[in-house]
């Protein structure tokens, strides 16, 4: 009786703190749909409400926020603007140009700094171009550095710790320069018809290839798990080892048996069941668990070891909360050595998958939110990639990638976001993790690599819109994609992808000039034939005559 009592009691106080909680939200979101706020971001026209927006910007938030430390962590391992200058050497001696590929406390200290330049870089980004979107073209969109770009700004145009063939100066130099040029073909309205200019298999088969590429670097010793590593033999193997030479990642002994790559494995399965059950941002928590138990002194997996190098990240992470003001990436850009071929080959792939990326991704979410009209348009979209050229080219002046639009962006969306106030709310999260710098530049390599793969893994859906039983469309489709981790390159395989397409479409261009051949000299016969009868005819009146 007594429990049947109590329970009841307690039904009836969630009842009426709930009851309190709806009067409450409904009070609120009566408030601010008609405040000017409200009648700016069209909160009623779009059916939408004040606490539907804050859920949704939080949504996207969490399932994007792993770029933080992710794209600082990329763009890290070019260098940035870390030289031989930077390396520690004996007294009376100076550094040898190989001590930015191994174990070097001078260099490393750079590399933590430019790691944090990177952090603030990556947020500073996101939250301008999040907000901008917000409030110029009204669209429930996240902005940050993109996937794809990033790493092909590190590893392809600088390469790992600057044995590129450009420097990162004169990348971020192409970066503003492509930026400068997508925001004018799109003031133009010319970025649907370049889109179109890439075949469609090739143009799906990017994605993938990216996504495969983006998951290699993932699997790798220096940028993430450490599975792969390279082989005399093979060229490449399963590593994971317990010990690895610093300089070239080969395994020394104990493969399969790095502490590390297993709580990496964890955290990757954490994520996966996550994804599996639709959790929001189940990136984050699968790099959140990695990174909570490397953060422990004293163990197997920890990020930081008893060393001198050890004791700076962990002095610099036990501040928690601290505003780290950028020293060396911003206005880093130089033209010095641009009129080079790799530059103009640099600029033409970063601006195809910019405008690719951008315009596919758009419309996906503008079509999950039902913006889009009869005619195929949505309002905002002219703004919307304004917004997204001029945040490549703030992002070049900062030092990191090109801006793009986030897919993650549905999550916001399918929690009931439909205005430019869930893009501001995103912007508001990204200000406030400017005052953790310490822990999100404490986030181990083993960490990150989980979400590089399972980044991966999400880019491959594309796949099935390729049509495989058309080998016109399959084989520069495989190419693009096979082309892109093999050869470590974005631009090798979209070349390769669009090189074979052409020649596969030469066989139908040769056989169309054949017809067309054929055609004009049966009409030329013809003309011929008829000539020469006209003439006969004549010259029979003129004999009867």
């Amino acid at each position: 009786m007594g429990g049947e009592l109590c329970g009841r009691m307690r039904i009836g106080l969630w009842s009426r703190l709930a009851r309190s909680w709806r009067k409450m939200e409904m009070g609120l979101n009566d408030a601010v749909s008609k405040s000017m706020v409200g009648k700016y971001f069209k909160l009623e026209a779009r059916k939408s409400c004040f606490t539907k927006e804050l859920r949704a910007g939080t949504a996207t938030f969490l399932t994007m926020a792993y770029i933080i430390t992710v794209n600082a962590t990329i763009i890290a391992d070019s260098g940035g603007t870390c030289s031989v200058a930077d390396c520690s050497a004996p007294v009376n001696q100076t550094a040898s140009p190989d001590c930015m590929f191994k174990p070097n406390a001078g260099y490393e200290n750079c590399l933590s700094k430019t790691k944090s330049d990177l952090v603030v870089a990556t947020v500073l980004s996101a939250m301008i171009g999040s907000f901008a979107m917000g409030i110029l073209a009204n669209l429930p969109l996240g902005l940050a550095p993109g996937m794809g770009p990033n790493a092909y700004l590190a590893y392809n145009l600088v390469g790992f710790h600057g044995s590129g063939s450009l420097s990162y100066q004169t990348a971020l130099a192409v970066v503003l320069v492509e930026g400068c040029a997508f925001l004018a073909i799109a003031a133009l309205g010319l970025r649907a018809k370049l889109a179109r200019l890439i075949p469609q298999p090739v143009r799906l088969a990017c994605a993938a290839g990216i996504g495969l590429f983006i998951a290699f670097v993932g699997l790798q010793i220096h940028q993430g798990l450490g599975l792969v590593g390279p082989d005399p033999s093979t060229l490449l193997t399963v590593t994971a080892c317990a010990s690895t030479d610093p300089v070239t990642g080969s395994c020394l002994g104990g493969k399969m048996r790095s502490p590390t790559f297993w709580l990496g494995m964890v955290g990757f399965l954490i994520t996966c069941y996550g994804l599996m059950k639709e959790i929001k941002g189940s990136m984050i928590y699968g790099i959140l668990f990695v990174t909570l138990i490397s953060w422990i002194r004293g163990t197997a997996v920890t990020y930081f070891p008893d060393t001198t190098l050890g004791d700076t990240k962990y002095n610099y992470f036990k501040k928690v909360v601290d505003f780290h003001k950028i020293q060396s990436t911003a206005g880093a850009m130089s033209f010095s050595n641009f009129n080079r071929s790799e530059v103009w080959v640099a600029l033409a792939t970063l601006l195809y998958v910019d405008v690719l990326a951008t315009t596919g991704t758009l419309y996906t979410m503008a079509e999950i939110g039902g913006f889009v009209d009869d005619k195929g348009s949505f309002e905002g979209e002219y703004l919307a990639y304004i917004v997204d050229a001029s945040s490549t080219v703030m992002a070049s002046a900062l030092g990191v990638s090109p801006v793009a639009t986030y897919i993650e962006s549905s999550a916001g969306i399918k929690e009931g976001g439909r205005t430019g106030l869930t893009a501001v709310i995103i912007a508001i999260y990204f200000f406030l993790s400017l005052f953790f710098t310490p822990l999100l530049t404490s986030v181990p390599p083993w960490a990150i690599g989980p979400s590089l793969v399972m980044v991966g893994v999400m880019m491959m859906k594309v796949v099935k819109d390729i049509n495989w039983g058309n080998m016109k469309e399959a084989a520069p489709a495989f190419v693009t994609m096979l082309l892109m981790p093999l050869t470590y390159s974005i631009a090798n395989g979209i070349i390769g992808g669009i090189g074979l397409h052409i020649a596969l479409s030469l066989y139908d261009l040769v056989l169309e000039l054949i017809k067309w051949l054929n055609k004009m000299r049966k009409m030329v016969v013809r003309e011929q034939n008829q000539v020469s009868a006209a003439t006969t005819g004549a010259e029979s009146r003129v004999e009867i005559i």
